[in-house]
C-alpha cells in the first residue's frame, strides 16, 4: 500500500460514513496509528489524550444504540473513542521527572513546572475540561491524518449519548468522552461539500 503525502493526506482526507464491512486493521497496523497519534503537541506535554479501542463485534452491537443506530460504528473496521483526562495534572511528576533523569531538564524547572500545572488544575473551573477537549482534539485530528496516509478512511462523531457511553462502556470518572472515530475502508465515495473561501476566514490582526 503506498502511502501518501502530507498534503495529499490533507486534500484528500474527508468523513466517510459508509464503509466496506468485514475489513479488519491488524492490532500492529492500529497499535502504529495510535503511536503517530500520541505524538500530537499538548499543554505542558501532559499528553491528555486516551484511546478506547472497540472492535469487538459484540461491542460494536452495544455501540449502534449509543450512537443513534449510525451503522458506520459496526461496518468499519474499528471505533476508537478519544478520552481527555479531566486529571492530567497526576501525569505531571512521572512526565518531568523522566525528562529529569534524561537531562532535558534540570530539577528545578521541574519543580516550577509541576507546581505551575497543579496550580492551574485546582479550583472549581472548567479549565481541566477545556484541556481534556482541547487536547484530545488534537490527537484526533493526527490519528484521522495518519489513517488516511496509511489508506484508510475515517469519520469523527460528536453526535452520541455520551452519558450512556460512559456507562456502557464503564469509562472512570477521570476521563471524558471526546468524540467517537470510525476507521476502515469506504464502501462509497464521501460526500462532497462546499467550502468557504478561505478569504472569508482570514482577519489580518484584529477585528
Amino acid at each position: 500500500m503506498q502511502e501518501l503525502t502530507l498534503f495529499q493526506t490533507l486534500s484528500e482526507r474527508h468523513s466517510v460514513r459508509k464503509y466496506e464491512p468485514g475489513v479488519a486493521i491488524s492490532k500492529e497496523e492500529l497499535h502504529e496509528l495510535l503511536q503517530y497519534a500520541a505524538l500530537a503537541p499538548s499543554s505542558w506535554n501532559l499528553q491528555h489524550w486516551r484511546f478506547l479501542v472497540i472492535d469487538e463485534q459484540q461491542k460494536k452491537e452495544e455501540l449502534l444504540p449509543i450512537t443513534y443506530n449510525q451503522r458506520q460504528v459496526v461496518d468499519s473496521a474499528v471505533t476508537v473513542a478519544i478520552l481527555g483526562d479531566l486529571e492530567a495534572n497526576k501525569e505531571a511528576e512521572g512526565i518531568y521527572g523522566a525528562a529529569v533523569e534524561k537531562g532535558f531538564m534540570p530539577e528545578h524547572v521541574k519543580a516550577t513546572l509541576v507546581g505551575q500545572i497543579n496550580k492551574a488544575y485546582s479550583g472549581d473551573t472548567t479549565f481541566p475540561r477545556d484541556e481534556a477537549f482541547l487536547n484530545g482534539s488534537l490527537a484526533a485530528m493526527q490519528l484521522m491524518l495518519a489513517a488516511k496516509a496509511k489508506g484508510y478512511d475515517t469519520c469523527p462523531m460528536g453526535g452520541f449519548d455520551k452519558e450512556k457511553f460512559v456507562q456502557v462502556f464503564k469509562v472512570p470518572n477521570r476521563y471524558v468522552p471526546v468524540m467517537l472515530l470510525t476507521i476502515g475502508k469506504a464502501a462509497t465515495p464521501a460526500h462532497q461539500s462546499a467550502r468557504k473561501p478561505i478569504e472569508d476566514m482570514i482577519i489580518s490582526n484584529t477585528f
